[in-house]
Formats: structure tokens, sequence, C-alpha cells
């Protein structure tokens, strides 16, 4: 599966869309990262516990809107958009969305 943020893909020709597809996660930090994570605030740095926290909320979405993509047949995603909420203290969302598409080589 092509997955792009593009409208188009160099290469191929868009056959069929098939509708609008997404993928949503909210996830919590423990209370060690945030302890962690609020030091490295203070102190400067990155806080590498909230980036792992934040990839790995990313990764469930794009396979969720990925799955639901392949459910309506698409052998490709295109035109996605990631968006990034604070839910609140600890909760963040993650949510992506796309056009779910058939595709061929030109």
């Amino acid at each position: 599966m092509i997955i792009s943020t593009t409208p188009s893909l160099d290469g191929y020709q868009i056959d069929e869309y098939l509708g609008v597809v997404s993928g949503e996660t909210i996830i919590g930090a423990n209370v060690f990262k945030d302890f962690f994570a609020s030091i490295t605030d203070i102190v400067g740095g990155r806080s590498s516990a909230y980036e792992q926290v934040l990839r790995e909320a990313k990764a469930t979405a794009m396979t969720e809107m990925e799955m639901q993509g392949r459910a309506f047949g698409a052998n490709a995603i295109v035109g996605i958009d990631l968006d990034y909420e604070t839910i609140r203290d600890g909760m963040l969302m993650v949510t992506v969305s796309g056009t779910a598409v058939k595709i061929s080589k030109k």
C-alpha cells in the first residue's frame, strides 16, 4: 500500500476514488514518563519519552487507516493529513485521514 501526503503519485494514475479513510489513537503517557519528561523540560533538551509515545500513536493511527483502506479495496491512500492534539494532561490524540484509491502504473 502506497501512502502519501500528496494528492497524486508520480508514475501512477488514479483509476478510482473509493472514499475517505481514517485512523485515530488516544494514548496516555504514564506517571514515570511524565515525571522524567518534566525534568527534561526543566533542564532543557528533548523529551524522548514523549517522542516515543507520539511515534507509537502515529504508527497505530496509520495502521488503522491502512486497514480501513484495504477493506475498501484500495492499493494506495493519497492526501493524508496527520493531526496531533492534547486532550488533557498525559492524554494525546493522533488522527490521520486520507483518500483511499485504486492506482495503476502509467
